[in-house]
């Protein structure tokens, strides 16, 4: 497949990334819950994959993939993939939504609590009888405890509610492409900073990303990230498509993959000062753990992929 980014596409990233840059630096992330997200609201970032008639601009889920990459790469917090790609196809019609006014967390099928739910003014549920929406008002939040600081979960229960007349499995396969995008953006960022580490800390006289072990560790990531953004980029191309389900699982496992891979290189090349609180790459390792769990760990996406190759599924093309 001859696949390249458009011109608007790669501005979309591009504009995320300076936006990111300027409200959402990592002291943010120690001090605010929703950096960044006014000033990607005035954008218009939150509606972009609304249908026009909702007051959006009825973009594909492939159209946001860089921007959820540098999304990821920032650390955004906030439920991003929840109100960005989720909520325009469960709740497309709610008010606010493509201002950014309205915050909305899901709890899809496979997850069992839902993130970033004490900053959301809409709750999606998927329950035994249908999806169902609730208001923050009338849900009960459980705080459960979690890897990302920047990313708390909780339990929810609720006794008033609407129902969600709409399939979860579309939405459910859109915020796992989502979310391996971000991975992708994760294990960039973590990449880069660990390849400034090595060529400034020094050992023996010499910076230690002279030295082959290291040099290796860190080309294996390299090759993880290239391997697995492709990967997700057919998933968006292909997530309404026949080999959908398949090229979702495919992209989750490999993103997973790229930025478990990218956290454990980078702790090891920092050492345990990683772990400190004084050093911001904690932020970076602790969102390349959630984000791997969220939506289907690696293992499970692994065994579906292979259910589906094992079946018969050799499909190469959407």
């Amino acid at each position: 497949m001859n696949f390249g980014f458009t011109d608007e596409q790669l501005a979309l990233g591009a504009t995320v990334r300076d936006v990111a840059r300027a409200h959402c630096p990592p002291a943010a992330l120690r001090s605010e819950r929703r950096p960044a997200w006014k000033q990607l609201a005035e954008l218009g970032f939150f509606g972009l994959l609304l249908p026009p008639e909702a007051g959006g601009l009825g973009l594909d889920l492939v159209d946001l993939l860089l921007a959820l990459e540098e999304a990821g790469r920032a650390c955004l917090p906030g439920p991003v993939v929840e109100t960005a790609v989720a909520a325009p196809y469960l709740v497309p019609d709610t008010p606010g939504l493509a201002s950014g006014a309205v915050c909305v967390s899901v709890l899809l099928p496979g997850q069992v609590y839902a993130p970033d739910a004490d900053l959301a003014d809409l709750l999606v549920v998927a329950c035994a009888g249908g999806l169902r929406a609730a208001p923050r008002q009338s849900v009960r939040l459980t705080p459960r405890p979690g890897v990302d600081p920047c990313r708390p979960l909780f339990e929810v229960a609720f006794e008033e509610f609407a129902e969600v007349a709409r399939p979860v499995g579309p939405a459910l396969r859109r915020a796992t492409v989502a979310t391996a995008a971000q991975l992708v953006g994760v294990a960039r960022e973590l990449l880069a900073v660990t390849v400034g580490y090595a060529r400034t800390r020094t050992q023996f006289g010499a910076a230690i990303g002279s030295f082959q072990a290291v040099k290796h560790q860190l080309a294996d990531v390299a090759v993880a990230i290239d391997f697995a953004a492709p990967l997700v980029y057919r998933a968006a191309l292909s997530v309404d498509g026949a080999t959908g389900a398949r090229d979702t699982s495919a992209a989750k496992a490999a993103a997973g993959e790229a930025a478990g891979l990218a956290a454990r290189v980078a702790l090891q090349v920092h050492g345990a000062i990683g772990y400190t609180e004084e050093l911001d790459l904690r932020f970076w390792l602790a969102r390349a753990w959630s984000l791997s769990a969220a939506y289907g760990t690696t293992a499970v996406h692994r065994a579906r992929l292979r259910t589906a190759i094992v079946g018969g599924d050799l499909r190469r093309y959407p």
